[in-house]
């Protein structure tokens, strides 16, 4: 345990001096729910402790294959994904030529990470690679009213391949990949490996912390994330 750590106030303490109080509470939700803050608290800690360890990763493998995209401004190669950025975040769409439309978890996804797209801008490059034509992600992205997200083609297919977008069935799967340049060498840096392999009994595969925001707000409800229900890309009005 590092110096910092070790002059953390414990969670337990911190939960017990919380001033926040509940118009009608009763005694037995004060105390489950400081017992729970305390839970919460850890949890935080925790989610800081993984994001210092991923953030210490050692260089990861140099990227060489032979990868080309096509965008809404054009061809480029991987090199080009960058911009003007060091750093690379870039996540495989279900959205395949075999596909009438792409999926609808993936989309749910996309949709929240339109609204901050504009803001992981400022520090990093952000982008959505897909195996459809450009034409048809320019109209879906027009579709959703999608106005930052920057969809790219994967014209060989060569990085969904090697970058797990595609299994080796040839079916599709999420991947959400960084990637760094630095001192004109880019390099894989850090991958979400969460998959069916490592998944607890009774839950979806998923990510921690999930990148959905949708998970987080049910997550917080009684009710919770339910089994019987899926995303759909359209509601009736």
């Amino acid at each position: 345990m590092d110096a910092a750590a070790q002059r953390l106030t414990p969670a337990a303490e911190l939960a017990r001096d919380n001033p926040v109080r509940i118009p009608n509470e009763s005694a037995a939700y004060r105390a489950a729910r400081t017992a729970l803050l305390a839970e919460e608290i850890e949890l935080r800690r925790h989610i800081e402790r993984v994001a210092a360890q991923r953030r210490a990763l050692p260089p990861g493998g140099p990227v060489v294959g032979d990868y080309w995209f096509e965008g809404e401004d054009g061809a480029c190669d991987f090199a080009g994904l960058f911009g003007d950025k060091p750093t690379l975040v870039a996540y495989s769409y279900m959205f395949g030529p075999e596909r009438e439309r792409p999926c609808p978890m993936c989309t749910n996804l996309l949709g929240s990470w339109e609204g901050n797209a504009a803001d992981i801008g400022q520090r990093a490059s952000l982008v959505v690679i897909a195996r459809s034509p450009v034409e048809r992600l320019r109209a879906w992205k027009q579709e959703r009213g999608w106005k930052d997200l920057r969809l790219f083609t994967d014209l060989n297919g060569n990085y969904s391949r090697d970058y797990f977008g595609i299994l080796d069935d040839g079916s599709e799967i999420p991947a959400l990949n960084v990637f760094t340049r630095r001192d004109g060498t880019i390099r894989h840096f850090w991958s979400a490996e969460m998959s069916g392999s490592t998944a607890d009994p009774g839950q979806d595969p998923r990510g921690a912390p999930d990148p959905a925001p949708l998970w987080m707000v049910l997550d917080s409800t009684p009710e919770g994330r339910g089994a019987d229900w899926y995303p759909k890309l359209a509601y009736g009005r």
